[in-house]
């Protein structure tokens, strides 16, 4: 933004502003391992235990049916299945060895850019960022 330009007054520009900006360095560390910061969320999550569509994409703040359309290129390259749960109406996602070993590569690109970003930013902004962030996000679930 220059000197002329405004700032704008709406938060959701801001942050989708700032989200970019943040995605495309991790993108950019990631793509050695053939990866985008989804996709890597995705798998780190995957990668605890098994779990419910539904529940992941809870956890990663998505709704069902985008976290279904993110999962096809992972299912595709090997890096994820989906198992039936208990409950056959219940697929649960899998990390696959393929998609461990994956990880493992992708684990020190992430670390550099997120290395970068916390260097950038400075210990203190980060926390305070994070905090700002932890907090805004809980009071908008519970709305």
């Amino acid at each position: 933004m220059d000197a002329t330009t405004p700032p704008s007054p709406c938060t959701c520009f801001r942050l989708r502003k700032l989200a970019r900006l943040v995605s495309q360095r991790y993108d950019r560390e990631l793509a050695p391992a053939g990866i985008n910061i989804n996709q890597y969320s995705i798998l780190r999550r995957a990668q605890r235990e098994p779990r419910g569509v539904s529940e992941l994409a809870r956890e990663l703040g998505m709704d069902r049916t985008t976290l279904t359309r993110d999962l096809k290129p992972l299912i595709a390259a090997g890096w994820v299945e989906l198992t039936s749960g208990e409950d056959a109406r219940l697929r649960l996602v899998h990390i696959t060895a393929s998609g461990k070993r994956l990880l493992a590569r992708a684990q020190p690109l992430w670390r550099k850019a997120q290395d970068a970003i916390d260097d950038s930013l400075g210990a203190n902004h980060i926390a305070a960022l994070h905090g700002q962030l932890d907090r805004a996000a809980q009071q908008l679930q519970d709305r």
